[in-house]
């Protein structure tokens, strides 16, 4: 029988939520699922945001918060705020929710006293959102932006062949920036090999004016095949919002 603790109360079970919380992200999310970095930071902030919001909720502090503290009403309203209250969208609301998710997946696994709760909170629907009509940019649109950065420069070159090639190819913004030369067909049929979300391949044929652009940039600013392609002023791989701040004014 477990002893009394002092004043007399029972010694109470020790919580497993950090535990199980630096398993999931250490072991099974890197190590297991081989998750992309993009991802992990992705689960990471879902996570930072839903402790804070429930240590405010709860008045306790983040350290001392429990699993049983994240009920399914507690994971509802975080996801109602990170919709309503913080000018999320429905699709960053599905976003942490599969983050939410994942990790309870992982939990009714290690943790079966905890099934009831986990089956809970997987159960909270996906949210449907509506689907708006498609719209494109016509010819001389796509012309007048292409035109716009200063190609005298190493920095408009660049500005030009990132968006000459997301033109051609339809990439994400990060497969293109996470693009290395080794990733590039430069002979006939020209192609690409673009990385995607849950690191899956695809190949995208490439216009021999994209390659041109994309040789001419290389020419001036030489990257060993597994560098990334697109770089900075100081050669460090350009950033999502190193590519806004970079965008030329309209």
């Amino acid at each position: 029988m477990p002893q009394s603790g002092a004043g007399g109360t029972s010694m109470s079970k020790v919580d497993r939520f950090p535990d199980l919380m630096r398993a999931f992200f250490s072991e099974w999310l890197v190590e297991q699922r081989n998750a992309s970095i993009h991802t992990v930071r992705s689960y990471r902030d879902t996570w930072r945001l839903l402790l804070r919001f429930v240590a405010q909720r709860t008045g306790k502090k983040v350290a001392m918060i429990t699993l049983a503290d994240l009920a399914a009403s507690e994971i509802a309203a975080f996801l109602s705020h990170a919709e309503h209250d913080r000018g999320g969208t429905i699709g960053t609301r599905n976003c942490r929710l599969a983050a939410i998710r994942s990790f309870f997946h992982f939990v009714a696994t290690r943790d079966p006293g905890s099934i009831a709760q986990c089956v809970e909170i997987l159960n909270i629907p996906i949210k449907r959102a509506p689907v708006s009509e498609p719209s494109y940019l016509d010819p001389a649109e796509v012309t007048a932006i292409l035109g716009r950065p200063d190609r005298s420069t190493v920095e408009g070159m660049r500005d030009h062949a990132l968006l000459s090639f997301l033109y051609n190819s339809g990439a994400r913004i990060q497969e293109a920036l996470d693009l290395c030369p080794e990733a590039i067909r430069f002979e006939s049929p020209n192609c690409v090999r673009l990385t995607g979300k849950g690191r899956k391949e695809r190949i995208c044929p490439l216009w021999p004016e994209t390659v041109m652009l994309l040789k001419k940039l290389l020419e001036r600013q030489p990257r060993a095949p597994d560098q990334r392609l697109f770089v900075n002023r100081y050669g460090e791989p350009l950033s999502a919002s190193g590519v806004r701040s970079s965008s030329p004014p309209t």
